[in-house]
């Protein structure tokens, strides 16, 4: 009725938007919904994403990319995240290479993911619908989306918020549209709470809501990330009551000891190595959380 009545009043989008909400509460009335929110580059993939192809095709190594990107960043006083964007885009420019969107996800093809991640969402989602628990999968990255929307798991996400590019009339990146530095990436998390998945949007988000209203409440969260950059989403969800993994790759003895570090200092709830398949750790550690969250869930309803 409520949709009827505004489709009369506000027009055919607030048709949309109404509807929209009444299908949100209509699926939070018959089971929880639990978002997991990952981090990209050291998360799902052992590398920065550019490190998969693009850095060589503009004839450098990572090690002298970066450091440029940071030099800029120094010299600059500025976004270590648009550094490295415009080093992106001059160095293509310099070496003849065009960066339209399909370039980007060509270029995301060749990126690596770790052990298991191509199967992980399938046997969550499988573990979810078991449970009785509707599952969701976001990106939270500073990496670029465009890139990401090129991987074989693109697919899988609800949605991916990472940097983008603006693209003119010939469809070729001239500006960045988006730069996600790690402080901005806490507005995403808010975003999935109440379930707004416009990047533009600065409105909605900050309004108020009742709790009972928003879409994935705090506590149905569960954040991946693997490092310092990581901590302001990690610990936002764990201080309202979400749980918040620190992955690392454990070949590599720096990770590991950031990792013991964040669980050392309660930023995080859980460590666990970057191995996504059935029999390893992080599969169990979120077994466990989403078996807690619908028995809360359950519990809450009595």
């Amino acid at each position: 009725m409520y949709a009827r009545i505004n489709h009369y009043i506000c027009g055919e989008t607030s048709l949309i938007v109404a509807i929209d909400v009444e299908l949100t509460l209509q699926i939070m009335r018959k089971q929880p919904i639990v978002a997991l929110i990952y981090d990209f580059d050291g998360t799902l993939s052992p590398g920065n994403m550019q490190e998969f192809g693009f850095i060589q095709a503009v004839g450098k190594s990572p090690k002298e990319f970066w450091q440029e990107s940071d030099d800029i960043a120094a010299g600059q006083d500025a976004s270590n995240v648009l550094s490295y964007m415009k080093l992106m885009f001059d160095e293509a420019r310099n070496s003849g290479i065009k960066l339209r969107r399909e370039d980007f996800k060509r270029f995301g093809e060749s990126v690596e993911l770790f052990q298991g991640v191509s199967e992980w969402f399938r046997l969550i989602n499988e573990y979810g619908k078991e449970k009785g628990v509707k599952i969701e999968h976001y990106i939270n990255s500073s990496g670029l989306a465009e890139m990401i929307e090129g991987t074989s798991i693109a697919k899988e996400f609800k949605r991916i918020f990472a940097c983008t590019f603006i693209y003119n009339e010939k469809g070729e990146a001239v500006w960045p549209g988006v730069a996600v530095d790690y402080t901005a990436k806490t507005q995403f998390i808010f975003k999935i709470n109440k379930g707004i998945l416009s990047v533009r949007d600065n409105k909605k988000v900050n309004e108020s809501q009742d709790e009972d209203k928003k879409r994935v409440p705090f506590p149905h969260m569960i954040y991946f990330g693997d490092g310092e950059t990581d901590v302001p989403c990690m610990k936002i969800v764990k201080m309202f009551g979400g749980n918040s993994i620190a992955v690392y790759n454990p070949e590599i003895k720096k990770k590991v000891n950031v990792a013991k570090k964040l669980l050392r200092q309660k930023r995080v709830n859980f460590i666990a190595p970057a191995d996504y398949r059935k029999d390893g750790r992080t599969y169990q550690v979120v077994c466990a959380i989403i078996d807690k969250i619908k028995a809360d869930w359950e519990l809450s309803r009595l």
